[in-house]
């Protein structure tokens, strides 16, 4: 897994690297733009929202929402990302921060209507992924939206199939999301929803009851 220092030689030619991935349609980046584009729809439904950006990185989704009128907040643990995003969103609120450890002071009292996190929770392991779900649901507002795009499978048999097809590039440091194991321990009390992507993407919608 990259630490932060990883991710900041990484930042200049992050977007470089996930084109490649998904224009071929290959593993771990086939249907990223799709990914972005459905959050940003989903975002769009409403006007002048609150968003909150988990793992943000260069800014290439949220600079979308913050050029439609929506006010980001969003938190990251790569400087150099955050200088890069800087640029495209100078009025944001972009915190230096390391989500694998909760959440920043400076957001912990606010709420969002909606909440986005792409290709940055396969950081946390299956047992943490719960946990801080359930910390950003008790963030929304009301009718808010937690909005999770990333590699994902809907079942563990389907990523367990994809591993072994790209076994020579499967990176194992990942914890990459599996929708109905996520979604059993959710289910009961709050309302969630998977769309399927790609053969390894898609976006998990998770609200309150």
């Amino acid at each position: 897994m990259l630490d932060n220092k990883g991710f900041n030689l990484w930042a200049d030619g992050y977007d470089k690297s996930v084109n490649v991935s998904e224009e071929s349609n290959e593993y771990p980046f086939a249907g990223y733009k799709d990914v972005l584009n459905y959050i940003y729809n989903q975002v769009r439904e409403r006007d002048y929202v609150n968003v909150l950006d988990i793992g943000f990185g260069t800014g290439v989704l949220t600079t979308q929402l913050y050029n439609a009128g929506c006010y980001i907040s969003g938190i990251d643990f790569s400087s150099n990302m955050i200088d890069i995003a800087k640029k495209k969103m100078p009025n944001a609120m972009l915190i230096n921060w390391d989500f694998s450890k909760g959440l920043p002071n400076e957001i912990k009292n606010n709420h969002f209507d909606y909440i986005i996190s792409t290709y940055a929770i396969h950081h946390l392991t299956d047992k943490e992924k719960i946990s801080f779900i359930k910390l950003l649901l008790s963030m929304l507002n009301d009718n808010g939206k937690i909005l999770i795009g990333d590699v994902a499978f809907n079942t563990r048999v389907e990523l367990e199939k994809s591993k072994e097809k790209y076994n020579q590039y499967w990176d194992n440091e990942e914890i990459y999301l599996v929708a109905e194991e996520i979604i059993q321990h959710l289910n009961d009390e709050y309302f969630c929803d998977y769309i399927k992507i790609s053969h390894c993407a898609g976006v998990l919608t998770i609200s309150n009851k």
